[in-house]
């Protein structure tokens, strides 16, 4: 049976299947009280995994989870990211791993959470422009402090991550990775050997999952959704994988999280690896 848990870094148990809050809306009115909604209902169906970051609404996807959240109930891990930047509203977002600042968005990201110590936090992009030993230093030094538990990358190739462990432990990797898109299947392999927590992004791939015709004959078979055979298939294709499907809608929320209980077989996993032209 599939391992429905994970213990990050060794030590912090989550379920697997995760929640994505980017899309969850922050302005003022009827959708920020759905969003509210949506974040209130993971942690009911038993999510313990969520995921933003400092660039989703420049904090304010991280206030409104603690709006949603707070006080958190223990054994829920509220993971964020730095490492992208915008001066001000009226410029574009742009990549700044500079110690100086990856401080300050760790430090705007306690406040906004409003804890004291952020228990994974990811780098969302290695910075060209800075030495990614500085990143990563500064990560580490403010691990050291006792303001984050543990460090984690996203969007990185497999050489990247051996690199980044001459400096660092890591914890976790969240790259793009789903049932059509397996560009980074190298570095699933290498956090798998290694014990490293690897967090798809866009784990559906949107709506080509349900125009794919194997999908579709796998869902129509189990009765299920294709998303939910989406889900299934990346839980089944290792024990490391941890998707954070996002949605703003409840009823989407809870179509994933039934994926967890979604069976595919032997077969059904040949039909599905066919589909994206695995061997």
């Amino acid at each position: 049976m599939t391992a429905t848990t994970f213990r990050i870094g060794g030590d912090l148990e989550v379920r697997r299947l995760g929640f994505g809050a980017m899309h969850l809306a922050t302005d003022p009115g009827p959708a920020r009280e759905a969003a509210l909604s949506v974040a209130r209902r993971a942690v009911e169906l038993g999510i313990t995994l969520v995921d933003t970051a400092h660039m989703y609404g420049g904090g304010a996807n991280e206030e409104i989870l603690a709006e949603a959240l707070h006080p958190y109930p223990e054994g829920l891990l509220i993971t964020t990211k730095v490492g992208i930047t915008r001066p001000s509203p009226s410029e574009e977002w742009k990549l700044d791993g500079r110690p100086d600042s990856l401080r300050d968005q760790v430090e705007q990201g306690l406040r906004r959470l409003r804890v004291e110590r952020i228990e994974l936090l990811q780098l969302h992009r290695i910075d060209p422009e800075t030495p990614l030993a500085e990143q990563l230093g500064a990560l580490r030094d403010l691990r050291d402090e006792g303001k984050i538990g543990r460090i984690g990358l996203s969007e990185i190739t497999a050489a990247e991550l051996a690199e980044a462990r001459k400096t660092v432990e890591i914890a976790s990797v969240q790259n793009r990775y789903n049932l059509l898109d397996r560009e980074h299947e190298p570095v699933l392999r290498a956090c798998e050997a290694a014990g490293i927590a690897f967090l798809p992004w866009r784990p559906v791939a949107w709506g080509d999952a349900g125009a794919n015709a194997e999908v579709l004959a796998v869902a129509a078979e189990l009765e299920v959704t294709p998303t939910q055979v989406a889900l299934a298939w990346l839980l089944a294709r290792s024990p490391v994988v941890l998707p954070i499907p996002g949605t703003a809608r409840i009823d989407h929320l809870e179509e994933n999280v039934a994926a967890e209980d979604v069976r595919l077989t032997s077969a059904h996993l040949q039909v599905l690896d066919r589909s994206a032209g695995a061997e």
